[in-house]
């Protein structure tokens, strides 16, 4: 049994937490927020479950000194990168092997700033620990997916990763408006900025190239936005006439100057914007799909969704959170250091079928 340090309980920590209790491979052993209305408090009353007799606490130096082989960080989005670097830095310095959702530019390792970087090898030298970063968006959709898929092929002439997402509904609002989402049509967006979405995508992009040994020579970054031609309504917001109300973010990789690797993303705050664009096949607005053209063609659509709720973010975000819970037994056998996706064996969730959650009639149905 793996002894973990849970660090954050927002949208992802609860959701990871919550699907734990009772795990068989895990024991939680710590919790740490920021919130100072949380410190103290039992797990169970932050779940909204049974209490646990384990509390949150804010006391960083002494849960980091509890015996524990990983921390799982759950930390705030990348516009927090100077409390998520202090914070998985002292973690990694304590000795602790660290997963991490927090910022995206980690994903891939050989892509990371080196101003961000460096801190987290020293520390990992210095801890003897090691450290492994899943993306946030989700980013197993743009590495784990597409790197399996193309073990099937005997030849790949394109290949494309889309990310569909219901933006009225996700939880943290302030990234998708900092991204552009309800920007006015006639403002410069933050994404139009040249090296923006390679900064952010470009880890994934650069390890599908990797994978298939390929150099890319330059890429190519397209941003499009749909403005909203009457005020609406959507669960998290309302957005008005002539401000943005859907934005698709193509990052393209070309190879031998013609573009053949994709990461895309589109967001909708409502599922009637941008009625022309793409949508997917197995949900409204919902859903992660991998397009391989070569030999043979593939085409998988992932649909993510909440037990109890149906939520496609719910359930892409406690994805997100397990992918790299369910690493920590083999981060933890790894040699210290800055790991990706590309190292990683086999990760089938371990322990994970247990009494059921309700959702056993649906799948026998």
């Amino acid at each position: 049994m793996r002894r973990v340090i849970v660090w954050g309980t927002g949208f992802v920590g609860k959701a990871v937490l919550r699907s734990l209790l009772g795990h068989p491979e895990y024991e939680i052993v710590g919790v740490l927020v920021n919130d100072p209305d949380k410190d103290g408090r039992d797990l169970g009353e932050l779940l909204g479950t049974a209490p646990t007799g384990l509390h949150a606490s804010r006391d960083i130096e002494g849960t980091l000194a509890l015996e524990a082989d990983a921390v799982a960080y759950f930390g705030p989005n990348a516009m927090h990168a100077e409390t998520n670097m202090a914070n998985i830095t002292a973690a990694l310095r304590a000795g602790k092997n660290v997963v991490d959702t927090s910022m995206g530019v980690f994903q891939n390792p050989d892509r990371a700033p080196a101003e961000l970087r460096a801190p987290i090898e020293r520390a990992c030298q210095e801890g003897q620990s090691t450290f492994l970063s899943g993306g946030i968006d989700p980013g197993f959709a743009n590495d784990l997916f597409p790197l399996t898929l193309l073990g099937l092929c005997g030849q790949v002439d394109s290949i494309r990763t889309t990310e569909f997402i219901d933006g009225g509904s996700y939880p943290d609002q302030a990234s998708l408006q900092m991204m552009g989402l309800q920007s006015d049509m006639n403002a410069k967006p933050l994404l139009d900025t040249p090296g923006m979405m390679t900064g952010i995508w470009g880890g994934p992009l650069y390890m599908i190239a990797s994978a298939l040994n390929v150099e890319i020579n330059e890429t190519r970054e397209v941003y499009r936005r749909w403005g909203a031609t009457e005020a609406t309504d959507f669960p998290l917001g309302r957005v008005e006439p002539g401000q943005c109300a859907a934005h698709r973010i193509e990052l393209q990789g070309l190879v031998d100057g013609v573009p053949r690797i994709f990461i895309d993303h589109l967001h909708r705050l409502f599922p009637e914007a941008a009625p022309d664009w793409p949508r997917p096949q197995l949900h409204v607005v919902h859903a992660n799909r991998i397009e391989i053209f070569g030999q043979p063609n593939i085409v998988q659509e992932t649909v993510l969704s909440d037990t109890e709720t149906g939520d496609g973010n719910a359930g892409g975000c406690l994805a997100t959170g397990m992918r790299v819970f369910n690493a920590i037994p083999a981060v933890c056998d790894a040699a210290p250091g800055f790991l990706s996706t590309l190292e990683l064996p086999l990760i089938a969730g371990r322990g994970g079928m247990r009494p059921s959650t309700g959702s056993l009639s649906q799948a026998s149905g």
